[in-house]
This record gives C-alpha cells, sequence and structure tokens, in this order.
C-alpha cells in the first residue's frame, strides 16, 4: 500500500483519540485509547510495518469525501461504473463532561451502497505499539479478536472473516439499498469487556454522534462570510481536545514530516501551553466558554507543580505528565522516508518565556468574555508574573523552539510584555492585591528594551532577535496584542519588509533558514499557515482591506478537501507537517473573525501596495 499525501485524509474522534481515514477508506492512524498512546494504526508512517484499516472497492475508481453537516462524522464515496458505494467513519461519543470515562473505545464503519453494486475488501491489520508487539489473531463467533500480551482489538462484522498472519480480511458484494456495519473496539490491558457485544446498534450510535456534534456546534456565534470555514476549524479544535482534563493537543500525530524526506519531524500529539492557550481564545471567541473553563481548571492543576525556579513546564502529556522524553523509533521508515520518527518531545526542558504572555492574555479574555476568575488561580497567576519580572531579560528558545542555542528573541519579549500588562489589567479590573509597581516598571522596561534593540533600522523591520538582520514572521502579533499600532510606521515597514521577504504570495514562512539565528537544524520546512494568518490580521487591523481579504481568500485554496490543514504547506500548495495542526485552525478562526468586522465596518483603505518588480515576480504564481 503506496503513502498518501498528508492532505489525502480525514479525521474521526471521540474526544479522547482520532483515528485518520484516508481518501481510499483505510484508517492509517490511530492511538488507542488516548491521543498519546501508542498507535494501532500506523501506516502513515510505514506503510509496510505500520498497520492499517482499510475498506474499500475492490476495483478503482473515484472517490470523494465529506463530512456529514455540521459533525465529525465523515462520509467517504466511492464512485464506479457498476455502482456508487458510501463508507460511514465515526467514532461514538457519549459525553464531554469532566473527568468522564468513556464504556468503550470503538471505531463504526458502515457501509452501503446508494445505486447498483460494490464488490468491497476488508483489511484489518493492527500493528500495536507502534509496531513493535507482535499479536495474535483469530476468529470468534461474529468478528475476529487481536491480542497482544497488554491489550486487545475487537471487530465485530455482519460477514464471515478470514485470518493470516495476524490480519482479517474478506471480499464481500453489497447491493443497492444493502448496509453493512463494522465495529472495532479497543480494551486495555486485557479486560474481561466483551469485544464482542454492542450495547447499541450501529444506527443509534449513529444518531446520538451526530446529535452531540451538531448540539455543540449549535453554540457557535459566529455567523460571518466563511461560516462554513469556521465551524469546521472550530470543529476541529474540539476534536483535539481531551475531555477529561479540558486539555488541547497542538495535533493528533507524530513525525509528519515539515519537509518530505527531511528530519524536521516532531511529536505533537502533547499539549502546548501556548497552543491550548491560542485555541482556547479561538474558541471563546466563537462562544464556546464551557471549553475555556475547563482549560482554565487545566492551568491551575499546572501552577500548582511549577518547577523549582517559579516556571512553568511549556508542554505537558494531556493527563498533566511532565515527562515528555524524546525516543526515536529506527523501525519505522518515517512518511516517504522522513526519517525519524519521534515519539516524546525534548522541547518540554527548553525555556520559552513566550508562554507567559500566552497564558494571561488567554485568562484575561477569559476573565472578560467568559466568566470572573478565582482568587486561588490569581494568586497562582501572580507568582508567574513575579518570574517574568525576574526572568524577561535572559535569552530563550522561542516560540519556534530552537535547538541552536539562546537567543533574545524579539517575540519573547514582546509576549513577556504581554503577560505584565494583561496582569496589570485584571487586577485593576477586578480589585485583586499585586505588585503593580514592579509589575509597571518591568513592563515598560521591556517596551523600552524592545524599541531600542528589536527594531533594525537598516532592515526597516522589527528583527528576530537583538543584533539580527533576519525577519520573523511572529513579529507581525505586535499589532495584535495591542504592542505597537496597526498603523504605527515601524509596523507598517515590518508588515512591508515581511511581505517582500517571507511571503512567497499567499504563503508565509516563519524565517529565513538561511539568514536567521541558527536554529539548530537540518533540512528544510515548508511555509507556515499559522504566520499567513497572522498577516492578514496585521494587515486587517492595519487597515489594508483589499490585500488582506486577497491573502485570506487565497489561503483558504491551500486547504485540504475537507478544509482542514495540516501545520505548513509546501511550495506547490501540498499540506507538510503535523495533522490537522490547532495552531493553524485557531489563526483561521481570528484572522476570519477581525477580517470579517472590518469588511463590515468599512473603515479600512481599500488600496494594495505597490511591490517591486522582484517582490511581483516572486509572488506571481502563488
Amino acid at each position: 500500500m503506496a503513502y498518501k499525501n498528508i492532505g489525502d485524509y480525514g479525521i474521526i474522534g471521540d474526544l479522547h483519540t482520532v483515528a485518520l481515514v484516508g481518501l481510499d477508506g483505510s484508517i492509517d492512524w490511530c492511538c488507542l485509547p488516548h491521543f498519546d498512546s501508542p498507535s494501532l494504526f500506523g501506516s502513515i508512517l510505514d506503510h509496510k510495518a505500520g498497520g492499517h484499516f482499510k475498506i474499500a472497492p475492490v476495483h478503482k475508481g473515484n472517490t470523494r469525501q465529506m463530512y456529514l453537516p455540521e459533525t465529525n462524522i465523515l462520509l467517504t464515496r466511492f464512485l464506479q461504473d457498476d455502482g456508487v458505494g458510501e463508507l460511514t467513519d465515526f467514532m461514538p461519543v457519549e459525553s464531554d463532561e469532566p473527568g468522564y470515562r468513556p464504556r468503550r473505545h470503538q471505531i463504526i464503519r458502515m457501509v452501503s451502497v446508494v445505486r447498483g453494486q460494490v464488490r468491497f475488501r476488508l483489511e484489518c491489520e493492527p500493528a500495536f505499539n507502534y509496531g513493535r508487539d507482535t499479536h495474535t489473531a483469530e476468529i470468534i463467533g461474529r468478528g475476529a479478536i487481536f491480542r497482544t500480551a497488554s491489550s486487545s482489538v475487537g471487530l465485530v462484522s455482519p460477514i464471515p472473516l478470514k485470518v493470516r498472519e495476524g490480519t482479517a480480511y474478506k471480499e464481500f458484494v453489497v447491493k443497492q439499498g444493502e448496509s453493512l456495519t463494522f465495529f472495532l473496539e479497543f480494551i486495555e490491558n486485557n479486560g474481561n469487556a466483551d469485544l464482542l457485544a454492542n450495547p447499541e446498534t450501529g444506527d443509534e450510535a449513529f444518531q446520538n454522534t451526530s446529535a452531540f456534534w451538531q448540539r455543540w456546534l449549535g453554540q457557535c456565534q459566529y455567523d460571518g462570510r466563511w461560516r462554513e470555514m469556521v465551524h469546521r476549524s472550530a470543529l476541529t479544535l474540539k476534536l483535539l481536545t481531551y475531555a477529561p482534563t479540558g486539555a488541547i493537543v497542538a495535533a493528533p500525530t507524530t513525525s509528519l514530516p515539515e519537509h518530505i524526506g527531511g528530519p524536521r519531524n516532531w511529536d505533537y500529539r502533547y499539549t502546548w501551553i501556548r497552543d491550548a492557550a491560542f485555541s482556547l481564545y479561538g474558541l471563546l471567541r466563537l462562544g464556546f466558554t464551557v471549553e475555556a473553563a475547563r482549560f482554565m481548571d487545566w492551568l491551575n492543576a499546572r501552577c500548582h507543580e511549577l518547577n523549582p525556579d517559579g516556571s512553568l513546564q511549556l508542554v505537558y502529556g494531556i493527563d498533566g505528565r511532565r515527562d515528555l522524553a524524546e525516543e526515536e523509533l529506527n523501525h519505522l521508515d518515517g512518511h516517504r522516508g522522513s526519517r525519524p520518527v519521534r515519539i516524546g518531545n525534548g522541547a518540554a526542558n527548553q525555556l520559552q518565556l513566550d508562554i507567559y504572555g500566552t497564558i494571561m492574555d488567554a485568562v484575561y479574555l477569559y476573565n472578560k468574555h467568559g466568566s470572573p476568575i478565582s482568587y486561588d488561580l490569581w494568586v497562582n497567576l501572580c507568582r508567574l508574573l513575579d518570574y517574568v519580572c525576574e526572568n524577561w531579560e535572559q535569552p530563550d528558545e522561542g516560540i519556534w523552539e530552537v535547538r541552536g542555542g539562546r537567543q533574545h528573541f524579539v517575540y519573547s519579549k514582546v509576549m513577556c510584555w504581554v503577560a505584565l500588562d494583561r496582569g496589570i489589567r485584571l487586577a485593576d479590573s477586578r480589585g485583586y492585591p499585586g505588585n503593580r509597581v514592579r509589575w509597571m516598571a518591568e513592563r515598560d522596561r521591556i517596551y523600552t528594551d524592545v524599541m531600542e534593540n528589536g527594531w533594525n533600522p537598516k532592515v526597516g523591520a522589527f528583527v528576530q532577535s537583538y543584533g539580527s538582520e533576519a525577519l520573523d514572521a511572529s513579529n507581525l502579533i505586535m499589532p495584535l496584542v495591542f504592542f505597537v499600532s496597526p498603523t504605527d510606521p515601524r509596523m507598517l515597514s515590518t508588515i512591508d519588509r515581511t511581505l517582500e521577504q517571507l511571503a512567497l504570495g499567499s504563503l508565509v514562512y516563519r524565517y529565513e533558514i538561511g539568514k536567521a539565528a541558527s536554529d539548530g537544524l537540518e533540512g528544510e520546512e515548508g511555509t507556515f499557515s499559522l504566520c499567513t494568518f497572522w498577516l492578514v490580521e496585521a494587515l486587517t487591523r492595519a487597515g489594508r482591506l483589499t490585500e488582506a481579504r486577497l491573502i485570506f481568500e487565497k489561503m483558504l485554496s491551500y486547504t485540504n478537501h475537507l478544509r482542514l490543514y495540516a501545520e505548513e504547506v509546501s511550495h506547490t500548495g501540498e499540506q507538510l507537517g503535523n495533522f490537522p495542526q490547532a495552531f493553524t485552525h485557531f489563526g483561521l478562526i481570528t484572522a476570519a473573525s477581525n477580517l470579517d468586522l472590518a469588511l463590515n465596518s468599512r473603515k479600512g483603505t481599500h488600496t494594495v501596495v505597490r511591490r517591486s518588480r522582484s517582490t511581483a515576480k516572486k509572488t506571481r504564481n502563488s
């Protein structure tokens, strides 16, 4: 089975984990029972040894995928001369209440034919523990059971299956009007549950799951120009939420490459403080205050387990665990030969000072638009603010998690300013006690420091780090967090230099790898989708609405067929990096919301700034 492109997938999930379903009807990635559990199916990382669960016609034809309206239920359609078949995939969701543990983790696959007849083939080939554990397979009653020493999977089938070398398979014909339902269930620690007994029919599970998603999305308060795109991004962020704790994973996959064949392959199945706080802000903008409240509880719990120096770890397991030791799985080929495949993430031990600004901004907005924060949380936040006062002058690894040594990154300094600014505002709005005099003094020192050392008059822009001449798209966030006016001459110049040096048409790089402070990594990467959405927001706030809308609309054309985004986009428009990525979908939500408001108010100047001839050549084909 050959590799598919990263963007050739849809996702389904149960708020504990997800599965990636390809256009060919194959589940090529699924970790059970949780996001960061070892993979059961992983052929996206090794098409020979990774394992898959495929239901598809024997004879190839055209395929289409769509989500059923306002749900995360995926429909794959197989269009052939002799018939039209449909495969409906979902994972039942019973509840998203905090602490709720589902009775079972299931993938339900419903096969039907709406015209003619179609011959299908089923192949279920699990590869437990990233393909490291051997398993047995046996036919029992109405299906097959796959067992290892530590876990079991049952496949309930309405047709008799065959087993060969650990794989269950069968060819079968479905005629017009007929429907077959397959249940895959995972049991940890070889529990005593009957793997081949189902508490409800496929139709009952389908109706309950459909109602859950439609009821949840019904809370969304966005009704602007890009409603369908925003709704899909909201549903995606919800899918990336771990219901028991409210934690949000950065992405549900590991080691999908930022450049095909390259080594920039990382495990994103954890909760970055920054990514989760940004995602929370995106959901809060849409009216999903319950999710915001749950993340506040998760954050408060982390504040009770600070490092000895008073800092937060920047990334945690979805259950709050701190040990995320990085390991390479050398037995796996990697997606299309992109090695190494990594699990765990060494960035957990880095210093990234920007996370405190992200936290405080999210808390400030939650207190303003959600519910008032508790005094106990405020006490913990004060400890973080004091930590920022004591440490903002340090160099760090920054938002991009460089592995080439610490720098005085401008973005990190700006977000330290944000942390203190929002802390002061919170104290003033709620009358909370706090060391305002110190916070204000340090906030003002940071501001002056950035203006003196982060601005490079030779380049005509805020640069990546002090003393550097390299640009960094993260600085586009300055007007978004009210550090500078969106029409400040320095900001307008930074936007223009970004368009000239980091933008490839509507696509934006994080930084120039050759010119930037060394990130300590080999290889290339694609354009960073979040940075494109930050550019849209910066242009929007500067009143350059025609430019902003054109770039935004063009960026929407780079989504995959289901309106899902990975972390990056290649020069040829291919999705790159872990998929789907919360950061990107947050960026889409906020860019769409702010641009829509600006277009409604019509306060912007609808002009497109002239570019140099060299820049025009650079962007013409993008």
